[in-house]
């Protein structure tokens, strides 16, 4: 890959970089929380730390031998106009503020983890070094040394002192040289990986945003760990009464129960095969049994222990985002309590239900709303709360990616809907089956059809990406959801050509080493070491050693576009392949992103203060009454999209919930 110096310019004489690498200690453990926490330890301090300037050789500064900074790198970290390097940037920048008692601003960093994320390599520094083939790109003894210097004994609860194995202090100095030098060779390699300076100011908001960090309501937390434990009791208390076994949890137990009550053994206990037995209308001991293991299954306080962990001293949770997270398409990933995945609330008066938990009303709870691990799970949204005084006003872009794609094949009917309604399920319904809108209702069948349509198809997807996305609780047989498919492809020609168009526009410019030009700003150009897709905001997603190879399918030989990336079920680096669906999806997805990202700084700009944002919505912890103002942000035009057409739309609230 290139080797010439990064093109993001943010220099200073008499050097222009930075780079660097700390190792700590604290007996907080971080893989349990986040940084933030970490570093509120008392007993927290940095070992060692390790610095080039350029390519000049690396240095090391050892606190624990009360070795200070030189002066021109303790200024450096101060001064936004010098460029400070790191793997994992965050993590320096944050240590480093507790080190020097103030913050440091993120202008002037530059994290190579995510310059390693935006070329679609692993995000680890080990991951990245192979990847790229860099020899001893992170020394093996390096782990066996971190646990011995930076965290107490597990066994002893001691800490190991340099002066006690100075044989392995030195091997740990030269482990930290290691990774710097590492760092930096990675960073050169990548060189072709440039932010733009939209791109910049928004990993500067991303890291303003983690910095702030969500209030958490700890009572609600600390009430919903404590009705858990206590249901979970009453239920293991209750199966045990009903069934007499010792461990009504232990799997071969059970069977063995069940084979006895009802003549035979059942393959599983999974949660699907427990529903399954349980609309079998079994004997009432069966059917109890059987309810409380789905009870006691269900893992409803996970994240509310997760919040209990990281949330620091003063309430607030910090560090839940990773810039650049989904290598392929640039959008934030989840960290710690995983915001991206909470689960919805359906249940009001969602303030009751809230109250009581709090009260640590158990029987209520269950009496008047629902067992307590399903009422845990309505209410784990709510833990994220306003400030003292303030609101979370929540707003999110309406139907984003079906506009985005409307407007990047140019689908003319689609863009009259988000200039008029808005209503595209409607309108998809529609089209398909040659009715009025008008006459389609919310309750309509062929609504439903028209939505399920619209999430599932506009990617490529076929009868298994309708059934992923619930079609088949619809009672449609394979038959009628390949008519809804088929239905749907002839009334979105423009779509299903920008399938083909981004596929073969890719083969093109893998076989050509060419640039290839799509639409709207969109082009596609490759060399032996990357695909890059450029989008219309400037901002481009890689795709690592692109090649066309010979594929099986369906019976026959076809051409496939592969790549180098991780796979997201097993986490390894290994060959992928796409095709023109998905390199649709990964588009829109990454212009979606980049539509977010605009409206982000905008918003900070403003002096709004986002806490949080969550797929395509954000949450601003602020005074009330601003709501119409944010939502008028989330829809002004793009300056990068002409014609593309955004709304905003949300809520005003105490704590966060689906509205």
């Amino acid at each position: 890959m290139s080797m010439t110096n990064s093109t993001m310019t943010m220099t200073s004489k008499p050097h222009a970089v930075l780079a660097i690498d700390i190792e700590t200690f604290s007996s907080v453990d971080l893989t349990a929380v986040s940084v933030y926490k970490y570093t509120e330890s008392s007993d927290f301090e940095i070992l060692l730390f390790a610095y080039t300037w350029d390519d000049e050789p690396v240095r090391i500064v050892d606190f624990t031998r009360r070795e200070v900074l030189p002066p021109d790198v303790k200024a450096a970290l101060t001064d936004t106009a010098i460029t400070k390097t790191a793997f994992n940037a965050s993590f320096e920048r944050v240590c480093l503020s507790r080190y020097l008692g103030k913050r440091l601003a993120p202008q002037g960093w530059d994290c190579t983890r995510v310059r390693a994320l935006m070329a679609g390599l692993p995000g680890s520094l080990k991951g990245a070094g192979e990847a790229l083939d860099i020899e001893k790109a992170k020394m093996d003894e390096g782990s066996a040394l971190i646990r011995k210097f930076c965290k107490p004994c597990p066994r002893t609860g001691k800490r190991m002192r340099p002066e006690e194995a100075p044989e392995d202090w030195d091997t740990f100095k030269r482990y930290c040289r290691r990774d710097v030098e590492a760092e930096r060779e990675i960073r050169e390699r990548l060189s072709y990986i440039t932010y733009t300076a939209d791109e910049y100011k928004l990993y500067c908001a991303d890291q303003d945003i983690n910095d702030r960090g969500v209030q958490i309501d700890l009572d609600l937390v600390r009430a919903a760990i404590y009705a858990d434990e206590e249901s979970v009791t009453r239920t293991m208390e209750k199966a045990k009464r009903l069934s007499g076994l010792e461990n009504p949890r232990s799997v071969m137990q059970l069977k063995g129960w069940l084979k006895k009550r009802i003549g035979q053994e059942p393959k599983s206990l999974s949660k699907s095969t427990v529903a399954d037995m349980l609309k079998e209308d079994p004997p009432a001991d069966v059917r109890d049994v059987l309810s409380c293991r789905m009870l006691m299954g269900k893992t409803s306080v996970a994240k509310y222990k997760k919040m209990l962990n990281v949330t620091g001293q003063d309430g607030r949770a910090r560090g839940l985002f990773q810039f650049y997270g989904a290598s392929r398409t640039g959008r934030w990933a989840g960290r710690l309590i995983q915001l991206q995945n909470l689960a919805k609330n359906h249940t009001e008066p969602l303030s009751v239900l809230r109250d009581l938990v709090k009260a640590r009303q158990i029987d209520a709870v269950s009496d008047w709303f629902m067992p307590i691990p399903y009422a845990l799970s309505q209410l784990v949204r709510t833990a994220l709360i306003a400030s003292p005084g303030n609101v979370i006003t929540v707003s999110d872009f309406s139907a984003i990616e079906a506009r985005v794609i409307a407007w990047l094949a140019g689908e003319s009917w689609r863009q009259k809907v988000f200039a008029t309604t808005g209503k595209i399920y409607e309108a998809s319904a529609a089209q398909m089956f040659h009715v009025p809108a008008e006459s389609i209702t919310k309750s309509d069948p062929r609504r439903q059809k028209g939505k399920v349509a619209e999430l599932a198809c506009g990617y490529g997807g076929g009868v298994g990406a309708l059934k992923a996305m619930g079609a088949d609780k619809m009672g449609l047989t394979d038959e009628e959801l390949q008519d809804i498919i088929i239905r749907w492809r002839a009334k979105s020609p423009h779509i299903v050509r920008l399938w083909g168009a981004l596929e073969d526009g890719a083969k093109m410019a893998i076989e050509t080493k060419s640039t290839v030009r799509i639409r709207q700003g969109v082009t596609i150009k490759a060399t032996d070491d990357y695909m890059a897709i450029r989008l219309p905001s400037g901002r481009s997603i890689y795709y690592a050693y692109p090649a066309i190879k010979p594929v099986e399918k369906f019976g026959r030989w076809v051409s496939s576009i592969t790549y180098m990336g991780v796979d997201q079920t097993t986490r390894k680096w290994t060959e992928l392949e796409t095709y023109g669906g998905k390199l649709t999806e990964n588009v829109v997805q990454a212009i979606a992103r980049d539509c977010l990202g605009v409206t982000i700084c905008r918003l900070e700009a403003l002096g709004y203060h986002i806490v949080a944002h969550i797929h395509d919505e954000v949450l601003i912890d602020g005074p009330r009454d601003i709501l119409e103002n944010v939502n008028a942000v989330m829809g002004r035009p793009i300056p990068w999209a002409p014609g593309l057409l955004l709304k905003g739309d949300g809520y005003e609230t105490q704590f966060y919930r689906k509205d």
